[in-house]
């Protein structure tokens, strides 16, 4: 016992002569001059270490450093891009003669990145590079081959950052983003093995907050060229800013890759969960060029747009009352530059849509994105029992961006949908609709004034609500032949076996031309238009008896048969109002009776003069 005892004192005072050697001996505050010199040669920026730098060795032997900063080009609003309250790293020594290096734990405390773009597009990150490095593409890659040649071994015991943060400030949006990293712990972390990762931050964009948390595994390959993440599970609480609405929820667990040399990622989103939406999600991306190329795959099982767009936005109530009290000369076009900075060719699929109150099943879309040009090469969906076929494109070159659009729906039960599109049950019978047309400019009343767009449509097996027009023919002809009229309690429906015609769309109105609506006892021709912006109704109908009244309530014998009577249709799409031009009935009847009349004279005199 006492050997050991004698052993363990001795070893104390061995460890404590050491320290004390190196902390005599070598002052790495002497090194302080080379490190900014070094960092001045290769940045071009300006290097400050206000703290001394120390040794520390419990329980490990490290050194420690304080007040460090990186400056801004000179010109910037914030004069430092990078600050670091304290960093300490614990090394051990003896591996390093072995080209080992073995970090037992990694400490930074209050770092501040700022990231600056000025109004010329001009940040903070330009010209960091040196002058050699910028003259030879191939630097970059040599270099991180010889340091992975030269490291036998790299291993990190952990690293912990704390009360960090990271400013993003861009004067071209004058906009401002914070990014606070509360904390961020690796475990203990070797070349080609996974080390466990977590992290706690919030972040404070211009109209939203964002609190996440994580926890997964990383892992970088032993030639430091390929970097993956592994089942990192987040949790992240959206909320809008100036919104009393509760925080938006979101969950996935994230697979990421990352491909240094060929400078390609893929990043896949599994396990999806937003409130209603589940589902999962791929993206393919080569960032190495100028203009990046991304691949990305989606695939979800339900989607409600309205209540992610509710959760997602400012209160409706503030936002409409802005909107209202904005003058119309400060709307302006969307900014869609950032099409113009990527490729994108996506692939999404969805079993089930709801969108407006709109309902949809089995959807399916093809889009690419080339050069800030949209193509949706085909979008199919199951709709009210029938189908939705649509292809479109959008044009963001210029300033006004220009769209056009190509749409068909077969088989679809029309009463439903206007219903829950806009609550309208005017019309019913299964529908076949076909439209095309092209517009431009994206501000809400442009986008009705700008759009040109023709079509047909077929309306089967229907009905017209709203109105009972066999009724009100019987309430007519009663009033011509003096019979009591009766008001009935028939529901205002007029059934038909076929509704037909074609539309064209200019200048905010649908006008139509050649309405042809058939059933066993009235055909209606007409022509009419209605208002997109003001939901009026303007149509007048030529409806005339082909069948008989009686069995259809009708009394006596049917002497509207065969007459043409007109029919207006006013008011808007969601409160239409129907009225029988009596008048114009009325004068036709007597034109059909004084027709009757000299046809018999006719023949009378016809049947003289064949007897003379």
């Amino acid at each position: 016992m006492k050997v050991i005892k004698w052993l363990v004192i001795a070893l104390f005072i061995l460890c404590v002569a050491f320290a004390a050697y190196i902390s005599l001996f070598f002052n790495p505050n002497d090194f302080k001059p080379q490190i900014i010199e070094f960092v001045k040669e290769k940045t071009g920026r300006q290097l400050s270490i206000k703290d001394d730098l120390t040794w520390t060795f419990f329980p490990h032997m490290g050194i420690k450093l304080g007040g460090i900063s990186l400056s801004n080009p000179q010109g910037f609003e914030y004069p430092q891009m990078l600050q670091v309250r304290e960093a300490v790293a614990d090394v051990e020594l003896l591996p390093l003669l072995q080209k080992a290096v073995i970090v037992q734990q990694l400490k930074l405390d209050g770092l501040t990145f700022i990231l600056e773009t000025q109004a010329d597009g001009h940040s903070g990150l330009d010209g960091l590079t040196s002058t050699n490095e910028a003259q030879s593409g191939s630097t970059d890659t040599s270099s991180k081959a010889d340091m992975a040649a030269n490291i036998s071994r790299l291993e990190i015991g952990g690293i912990a950052i704390t009360n960090s943060q990271v400013l993003m400030v861009n004067q071209q949006t004058n906009s401002e983003q914070v990014f606070s990293l509360n904390e961020l712990t690796l475990g203990r972390f070797q070349l080609g093995e996974f080390a466990t990762i977590d992290y706690e931050l919030t972040a404070k964009l211009p109209d939203m907050v964002l609190k996440s948390e994580g926890q997964g595994a990383v892992r970088l390959d032993k030639q430091m060229q390929n970097v993956k993440v592994k089942d990192l599970e987040i949790k992240n609480e959206i909320k809008t800013i100036g919104s009393d609405k509760p925080a938006f929820p979101l969950e996935l667990i994230l697979q990421v890759a990352v491909d240094l040399k060929n400078k390609s990622l893929s990043l896949g989103m599994n396990d999806i969960a937003a409130m209603d939406l589940h589902g999962s999600a791929n993206i393919d991306a080569n960032y190495g060029k100028k203009i990046p190329d991304l691949a990305i795959k989606l695939d979800f099982d339900e989607l409600n747009v309205d209540t992610l767009s509710a959760a997602m936005s400012a209160d409706t109530k503030n936002a409409s009352k802005q909107s209202k009290e904005a003058p119309k000369e400060q709307l302006k076009e969307p900014d869609l530059s950032a099409l113009k900075k990527v490729n994108v060719n996506a692939e999404v699929t969805i079993k089930s849509v709801k969108m407006n109150n709109l309902k949809s099943t089995n959807w399916n879309m093809k889009a690419q994105l080339q050069n800030g040009i949209l193509n949706m090469r085909s979008l199919t969906a199951d709709l009210y029992k029938g189908q939705l076929v649509a292809s479109a494109s959008l044009d963001a070159q210029q300033a006004i961006p220009r769209y056009s659009f190509k749409k068909s729906i077969t088989g679809v039960e029309i009463r439903p949908l206007l219903q829950d599109a806009a609550d309208v049950g005017l019309l019913a019978g299964l529908t076949n609709l076909s439209i095309e047309g092209k517009g431009s400019s994206f501000i809400p009343d442009n986008i009705k004034q700008n759009l040109i767009a023709s079509g047909k449509f077929e309306v089967v097996d229907g009905a017209l609500y709203g109105i009972n027009i066999p009724q009100m023919l019987r309430q007519a002809q009663a009033k011509l032949t003096g019979a009591n009229v009766t008001a009935g309690n028939e529901e205002k429906k007029t059934d038909f076996t076929r509704l037909t015609g074609s539309f064209n769309i200019a200048k905010g109105v649908v006008s139509n031309d050649d309405l042809i609506m058939a059933s066993p006892l009235i055909r209606i021709n007409g022509q009419g238009s209605v208002n997109i912006v003001t939901q009026a109704l303007d149509y007048q109908l030529l409806t005339k008896v082909v069948g008989s009244l009686e069995g259809q309530g009708g009394q006596g014998s049917n002497t509207l048969k065969g007459i043409d009577i007109p029919l207006k249709i006013t008011g808007t799409v969601s409160a239409p109002k129907f009225a029988l031009d009596t008048d114009a009935l009325l004068k036709g009847k007597v034109k059909q009776e004084a027709d009757k009349l000299e046809k018999k004279l006719k023949d009378k005199l016809l049947d003289k003069l064949g007897g003379l």
